[in-house]
């Protein structure tokens, strides 16, 4: 007998959560969460969980450190309650920008994360889109590691855009833009990015046509703006038609919606792996595709045991 499949969610992106479960057939599991006046995480689970594969449903997305801090909270309960098994569902994987030792005596955060992560009880990782696929290598467990490509892939396809290049906004973005590409059958282009000197705007180069043509750069995530707005100046200057641009992962900090608006982007197409706020959305600029049914069928794979590999394309 197969134990019982159950999916819960944190406060997080509870609204994923709920969606993930209505697609699954399975009620959300019930949970009380809640804070002691100094800012303690306090959890306790209200359903028998003893047995159970367990879904916890949690980015890390900001605030950050409430939300990873909430998650191994979770996490420790759920194991402490004698899950079964206890896969952590992290759709946007905070601090995954720290994989490596760029710099001197600077820490690998996504390393120490994943560390926590393991501490506190999971038995598995299902995520998507990570920063750089080598953060799969920081886990003792086993990482699914899915990609937004199919949901964003399919939206494009429908908007039946002409003369269409899929457009790297760096040199290490280039493997995605290609696959983004090859699957689109379009053109594809990347932006170099420079700096003639410290502390001197960087200089951006376009390798490849977009002269006349639908110019749609693919990214991972977009956080302040910044660089996706001085790509999107690049491309109109070499003659871009129309740039749109596509990121799984919609963090908007700062200033970013303003130089969104400001930029001569027509649209930022993200999915839902972080909670986008009411004003954010009512954007012109910004589409929000939803990724409950990419995770929820690769949750329902993961406890059926089958292949997870048949959702990447």
């Amino acid at each position: 007998m197969s134990p019982e499949l159950r999916v819960f969610t944190g406060s997080a992106h509870p609204v994923l959560g709920e969606s993930i479960a209505r697609f699954l057939g399975v009620p959300l599991g019930r949970a009380h969460l809640s804070r002691f006046s100094d800012g303690e995480v306090w959890f306790q689970i209200q359903d028998n969980v003893r047995g159970a594969d367990v879904f916890v449903v949690q980015p890390t997305g900001p605030p950050v450190n409430e939300n990873l801090m909430e998650l191994l909270v979770m996490l420790d309960a759920f194991k402490r309650s004698s899950a079964s098994r206890v896969t952590a569902v992290i759709p946007y994987y905070g601090y995954a920008r720290q994989d490596r030792k760029d710099k001197p005596r600077v820490p690998i955060t996504a390393k120490l994360v994943a560390d926590l992560l393991s501490s506190a009880g999971t038995d598995r990782v299902l995520t998507m889109d990570l920063h750089s696929a080598q953060i799969q290598g920081f886990f003792n467990t086993p990482v699914d590691h899915l990609f937004a490509a199919p949901v964003i892939i399919e939206y494009v396809s429908r908007l039946k855009l002409k003369n269409l290049t899929v457009v790297s906004p760096d040199a290490g973005g280039v493997e995605r833009a290609r696959a983004y590409a090859k699957r689109l059958e379009a053109a594809l282009a990347i932006v170099d990015k420079r700096r003639e000197s410290p502390n001197v705007a960087e200089v951006h180069n376009v390798v490849g046509d977009v002269d006349g043509r639908t110019a749609l750069v693919v990214d991972d995530m977009v956080d302040t703006g910044g660089t996706l707005a001085k790509v999107a100046y690049a491309l109109k200057d070499a003659g871009a038609r129309e740039v749109l641009a596509s990121a799984s992962h919609a963090v908007l900090s700062g200033a970013a919606m303003d130089r969104i608006e400001e930029s001569p982007l027509s649209r930022l197409i993200v999915t839902d792996s972080i909670p986008l706020a009411e004003e954010k959305r009512r954007s012109e600029k910004i589409v929000v595709l939803s990724i409950a049914e990419l995770m929820g069928k690769a949750i329902r794979n993961i406890h059926e045991e089958a292949s997870v590999t048949s959702l990447f394309v």
